[in-house]
Order: structure tokens, then sequence, then C-alpha cells
């Protein structure tokens, strides 16, 4: 529950009328957010203010008279224009509000729902506006190390990376710098936490359908994915490779290479198992059954020789 959904239950929780369900969940946002606590406090202080000045109730016959009183006083007067009996009109309804305090607590609470609800509508059909590219330095030379990742809310991520100082851009996965960053993160992080944070990222966008093709001249994101099953120390950046280049396996000739190299010869049981199953739409090519019999008896993991042999005999039965 966020702030805006507490404070639509805080009037009717001062008032007893909250539905056991929104109670539990009031009470959990409330143990965590100090703002909404305090206002829920303000709202039992000013309820327990007004239950110490209890409201007399006049004597019947002393408000029929004080009635007939008013209402002959009223005929007596001379009619005025428009606005003078509007004015009068309205100070009249403000009287009987202020003899049905509940009335009057009602309307406010409406008035309150009914402004938050309008600012919820009006928030939620708004134009979004794709936040621009936040950089925290823009002098300096060239990208040279990647130092952290954090994956904000939405499609936003931050990325800090080292110039002469170290600075910081905050952008759309998108946004062309932000995707450059994150492979010159993949090839020049300081740490192999920074890697794979890059090639997750970037992997989750080959996976979705973003754009993830090869340039002209070699580079991109599906070329960085390349190189980084190839030759990246770490298996877990191994790993996250191959889930980018999963949607590319039948499609892209290089990428079907590198899978079947990573099957042959990476030095990782999990690495050589998921490429396994990465090449089981393409299990009837001639170049994958032949590395297949060879890892089916020369690898030196048996589950994965299993793992194998199984997919031979799957691939047969398709033929």
């Amino acid at each position: 529950m966020n702030c805006e959904g507490a404070r639509d239950r805080i009037i009717l929780a001062v008032y007893g009328e909250l539905p056991d369900h929104d109670a539990i969940g009031l009470e959990q946002h409330l143990a965590v957010c100090e703002r909404c606590l305090q206002e829920l406090e303000a709202l039992r202080n000013m309820d327990e203010l007004a239950a110490l000045y209890p409201m007399a109730e006049p004597d019947p016959n002393l408000l029929a008279q004080s009635r007939m009183r008013l209402d002959e006083a009223l005929d007596a007067i001379p009619r005025h224009g428009f606005l003078t009996r509007l004015q009068a009109n309205a100070m009249l309804w403000l009287g009987h509000l202020q003899g049905a305090p509940a009335l009057a607590t009602l309307l406010v609470g409406v008035g309150f729902l009914g402004g938050n609800f309008t600012y919820r509508y009006q928030v939620a059909h708004a134009p979004v506006r794709r936040p621009a590219l936040v950089l925290t330095n823009q002098n300096g030379g060239g990208v040279s190390t990647i130092s952290g990742i954090t994956k904000l809310p939405g499609d936003m991520v931050q990325v800090s990376y080292n110039r002469v100082v170290p600075e910081m851009a905050e952008g759309s996965l998108d946004d062309p710098q932000i995707r450059q960053l994150l492979v010159v993160g993949m090839k020049a992080a300081t740490t192999p936490v920074v890697r794979v944070d890059s090639v997750a990222l970037l992997a989750d966008e080959c996976r979705v359908g973003h754009e993830c093709k090869v340039e002209s001249d070699g580079s991109g994101i599906r070329a960085a994915l390349l190189t980084s099953l190839r030759t990246d120390k770490n298996p877990g950046v191994r790993l996250k490779a191959l889930e980018g280049l999963q949607p590319y396996v039948t499609q892209d000739d290089s990428v079907r290479d590198a899978v079947l190299q990573a099957l042959l010869s990476d030095p990782n049981a999990t690495v050589r198992t998921r490429a396994i199953s990465l090449l089981e739409p393409v299990q009837s090519d001639t170049s994958v059954r032949q590395v297949l019999r060879t890892v089916s008896t020369t690898d030196d993991n048996p589950y994965i020789r299993t793992v194998s042999t199984q997919a031979l005999a799957g691939s047969s039965s398709i033929q």
C-alpha cells in the first residue's frame, strides 16, 4: 500500500468504519511510514478535542419560538437583489452544517476523496515523458571502466562509470548512450558483479525483442554478448550471455557456432548444460548433432553426457 492509498483509509479508520481487510494493510504501511502515522495521530487528536466540547441540545419550545420569530423578522425585511439572497442562503446553509457536525465531516471527507481521485486520474492520464539522460559531469574524456549498475523502477537504469574521476549516468534502457555504457561494463567493469549486471540487463533487452543486431563494424549488443560468452572468465557472465543469445540460435550462424563452442570447451558444467538446452530448436542440424555426439562420449561430466545422448535421441525421432 502506498501513501495515497493509506490516506484514503485513514479517515475511515479514525471513525471506525474501515473494513478489517483494509485495516491490516493500513497497519503494515503505518509501521514503515512516519508521515502517514503523523497524519493519523493528528486526526485522532482533533476528534478527541472535539469530543471534549459536547454540543448542548436547545429546548424544543425555545427552538420553535425562535424559528417563528425569525420567520416573522425575515418576512418584514424588504426584498433584496439576487446576490443578497444568495449570500443569505449560503449563511443559512452554513448554520445547518454547524448544527450537524456529522454531515460537515462527511462533506469534508467527500471533498478530500473527490480531490484525491481527481488528482490520481490526472496523473494516470497525463502523457508519459521519457526522462532525459542525466549526466553528473558533462566534462571529461572517454569511458575507462564501469564501477556500478543499479536497476531503477520501470525501464530506468543507473550506470556509474569512470573517466578521469568517477561519474554517473541515468537514463532509459532504450537510450543509446546507456546501452553503450552497459556494453563497456561487459568488457571494462572493475568487478565481476558489474559485468554480470551489465550482461543481465542487455540480455533481458534481447530476450524481449528489442534491437540487438550486430552492426556493420562488428559492434552492437549481440556482438558484445558473443565476446562475453567466448572470453569472460566469470561463469555467471557467460550464463547471462547465453540467455541473451537464445533468440538468435535458430537465425544467426555465428551465435550457433558460439553456443557449440561453449558446449565443447567451456570449463563450467552449468554453462555447458545450458548450451545444450539452447540448441534444442536446432538439434537436427548436422553440425549440432556432430558436437552432441562428441560431448556424449568425451565430456568429463556424466550428467552432460547423458543429456547429450538424450538430445541426440530426440533429434533422431524428429528426423
